[in-house]
């Protein structure tokens, strides 16, 4: 019923309404095709440089062993002598509490070659919302887009979606990716000493535990990071030049307004609550992790790396969802968000 008949006059021929849901898909395709070299090459080069690095810190520590090996026989607790780096000799002796420690050592390392995407991220979206609209008007692109039959609000949301799910969605394939290559040259280096990946790596290690815990991430990251975003779109929408300094200025000349004359005391509160719930949402939210200060278990400190792999487990990470801080954040960034919609509709000189 809605395809066009083409045995019909031009000027007679129906065509189907575009669904608005093609529409924002469009929108979404525009925002990674214009935007993929932040979304998509920057945590993929960054996960690279990782392995990278890695793999030359291996070969730098082989050198280093095979010189010490050279100068005599490696001796193991005064019982074993091995001529070379016998893995499988070497971790023969250790006991249960010792083969716990090399899970959690390996799972700090696998967390660490991941960490590489997600520092890009925290960059690629803090400025990509804050150039999100006023480089459409800088360059008079508004013009045209406006020109089209796409609303304001369906322009807006696409970029926020791109911001809060699409990049961290790519960065946590990206950190994944980085992962199993690191376990593979781990596996590498083990085989190369007579050790067995499958027993001393992949046994003790917890690769989908973690793998599940940065999956976990993406709806903390969009909901935790939407006072940052609004803040910094409202900021692009509404600054004439030089949106970087108003987006950086406002909420630290604000911060120090309210030390200097301790306005939070009327609240009962101390200035770092301001810098920390205000500010600090304001200008820290697209940085990964970045809720976890604020959770009560993460807030009781950590005892070494296993209370810090407990934070970081999926269970934990899904429990900031229910922060009511969370949630306030969400009401305010939707505010910004809806802001920064109106001011489009009117602000689009260069």
């Amino acid at each position: 019923m809605n395809a066009t008949d083409t045995s019909l006059p031009t000027s007679a021929r129906t065509f189907a309404p575009i669904h608005p849901t093609h529409t924002f898909k469009m929108l979404l395709k525009r925002e990674f095709w214009e935007h993929k070299g932040g979304f998509l090459w920057a945590p993929l080069i960054a996960g690279a440089i990782s392995l990278l690095l890695t793999l030359m810190a291996f070969i730098v520590a082989e050198v280093a062993a095979r010189r010490a090996i050279s100068g005599g026989e490696l001796k193991i607790d005064g019982e074993v002598m091995v001529n070379g780096l016998d893995l499988g000799a070497l971790t023969g002796k250790l006991d249960a509490g010792q083969m716990q420690q090399l899970a959690q050592g390996i799972d700090l390392s696998l967390l660490m070659a991941a960490l590489w995407p997600f520092v890009v991220l925290g960059f690629v979206v803090f400025f990509y919302c804050l150039g999100s609209l006023y480089d459409d008007r800088k360059d008079r692109s508004v013009l045209f887009w406006k020109s089209l039959p796409i609303s304001d609000a369906q322009t807006v949301l696409s970029k926020v979606v791109s911001a809060t799910l699409i990049a961290p969605t790519l960065a946590v394939a990206m950190a994944l990716a980085t992962m199993v290559g690191f376990m593979l040259l781990l596996s590498a280096m083990v085989m190369a000493h007579g050790g067995n990946p499958i027993e001393l790596l992949w046994g003790p290690a917890n690769p989908m535990a973690l793998a599940a815990s940065l999956l976990a991430a993406i709806p903390v990251f969009a909901l935790w990071s939407l006072p940052t975003v609004g803040w910094l779109m409202l900021c692009s929408a509404w600054a004439r030049t030089k949106p970087f300094l108003w987006a950086l200025m406002v909420p630290l000349f604000a911060g120090i307004i309210v030390s200097w004359f301790q306005l939070m005391k009327m609240f009962n509160l101390d200035a770092s609550w301001f810098w920390s719930n205000v500010v600090g949402r304001m200008l820290l939210g697209t940085v990964p992790g970045s809720e976890l200060p604020y959770r009560q278990s993460a807030a009781q400190g950590s005892d070494g790396v296993k209370d810090l792999l407990a934070h970081m487990s999926a269970s934990n990470v899904l429990s900031s969802l229910a922060m009511p801080s969370l949630w306030i954040g969400v009401v305010a960034g939707a505010l910004m968000i809806f802001l920064a919609i109106r001011l489009r509709r009117w602000r689009d000189e260069g």
